[in-house]
């Protein structure tokens, strides 16, 4: 199972589910492997140890950590990347962390 969070008005989230869902039309996921979760308040980005937005877990994996969560975060997330800060995981990325 392939969970992607985040929270409205994230200027990333949009572009990395995008990426997600590309998967989905290369068959390399199928859709109901996908749940998408929207994080309301910072209540329920501690209920669910969210990590910022936006996150992918990956059986409750996160995959840019590949640890499962056990802290919260509520804002916007960045990620270190092939030596750059982005705020967005690429389609590639995804798809290697999956496959390990």
């Amino acid at each position: 199972m392939v969970e992607f969070q985040y929270f409205e008005g994230c200027p990333n989230a949009k572009e990395t589910l995008n990426n997600l869902l590309s998967l989905v039309e290369e068959g390399f996921l199928k859709k109901d492997e996908i749940k998408i979760t929207k994080i309301e308040s910072p209540d329920d980005a501690q209920k669910l140890n969210f990590q910022g937005s936006p996150s992918i877990l990956y059986n409750g994996i996160d995959i840019y950590t590949l640890e499962k969560p056990s802290s919260y975060a509520y804002n916007c997330r960045t990620y270190f990347i092939d030596g750059k800060l982005t705020g967005v995981l690429s389609k590639e990325f995804i798809k290697e962390r999956i496959e390990r």
